[in-house]
């Protein structure tokens, strides 16, 4: 077996020399003369160790493994056009950092979603291999202000930092997501949208403080006209008063409507009744009516505005 071995190990050494020979005659030859077909040569014979180099940089999130492959391939074109082989070092101490260096560089500069500042995105970076390095060497998590010190920075600064690092990904509205019930919707979906309810609650709550700063005679007439949709001579039978003056009512209180809400107080005083009306009888039949069926408006009369029109006045 040791006779049949020898001749193949000498054999095996006779090809690794001669492939090296003829890789440093390939790299003199781009060096000096930049011949296509060294440099072709020399980009397959490379190309294994860049494709080994993504993979190593691959974790399977932001960036496709072939995206990372012509990354590092890119790299080893750089190197080749850098490379000069009077300096000594071999090809591939020179090539594995330059392709290296081109990965982190295309994480760097496109990976983010939103692009911080130079020096806090690279610290950001700094972080999870340096927090990685301190839990190996202390056996624990390190404390913010132990990572701090590593890193070269204030604990504050490196509270930014990591806030930071939040903005490297996004995520698409359009990804599958499942609720808590197992119902199947996109992430866009379940995004929570302006509910026009709560305006339309907070102005009614307005409205209501608005009317307590009128008088007692011209919040019923409001309510009879807009919520109650009587007409103007329904309401004067039910006041008490002129039709003219039912009239009057209803264009001067929505002006003091929209006058009291640029000056309402906090708390509102309460209204005074005004002279002559009285109240005590006529508010109470007009106010107890609401569930006996006060009538609606008369057949061919015109569409009544609402309550939301005055508020709006």
């Amino acid at each position: 077996m040791s006779r049949d071995e020898s001749p193949r190990s000498r054999a095996a050494l006779a090809d690794a020399t001669d492939h090296r020979e003829r890789e440093a005659a390939d790299l003199r030859a781009y060096a000096h003369h930049r011949k296509p077909r060294a440099r072709e040569r020399l980009i397959r014979s490379y190309l294994p160790i860049a494709n080994s180099i993504a993979r190593r940089f691959d974790r399977g999130q932001r960036v496709p493994l072939e995206d990372l492959q012509q990354i590092a391939a890119i790299g080893l074109l750089k190197a080749l056009d850098r490379y000069d082989p009077a300096h000594g070092a071999a090809f591939s101490t020179f090539a594995v950092p330059t392709m290296e260096g081109e990965t982190l560089r295309y994480f760097r500069d496109f990976t983010w979603t939103v692009r911080p500042p130079r020096e806090l995105q690279e610290r950001a970076i700094r972080i999870e291999p340096e927090r990685k390095q301190l839990t190996n060497d202390l056996g624990r998590n390190p404390t913010a202000r132990e990572l701090a010190a590593q890193v070269g920075c204030t604990p504050e600064e490196l509270l930014d930092a990591s806030e930071a690092a939040h903005a490297r990904s996004s995520d698409s509205f359009a990804r599958p997501a499942t609720t808590q019930e197992g119902d199947a919707a996109t992430l866009g979906e379940r995004l929570g949208d302006e509910d026009p309810g709560f305006e339309a609650a907070e102005a009614s709550a307005r409205l209501d403080r608005l009317l307590n700063t009128l008088s007692q005679r011209d919040q019923l007439v409001l309510r009879l006209r807009f919520r109650d949709e009587l007409t103007q001579t329904e309401i004067a039978r039910r006041i008490g008063c002129s039709q003219m003056h039912v009239s009057r009512i209803q264009r001067a209180a929505p002006a003091q409507l929209v006058q009291n809400a640029a000056t309402t107080p906090s708390e509102p005083n309460a209204p005074e009744h005004d002279a002559g009306y009285e109240s005590s009888g006529q508010a109470a039949v007009a106010y107890g009516s609401d569930s006996g069926g006060l009538g609606g408006k008369p057949p061919g009369e015109s569409p009544k505005p609402t309550m939301g029109a005055v508020a709006k006045r």
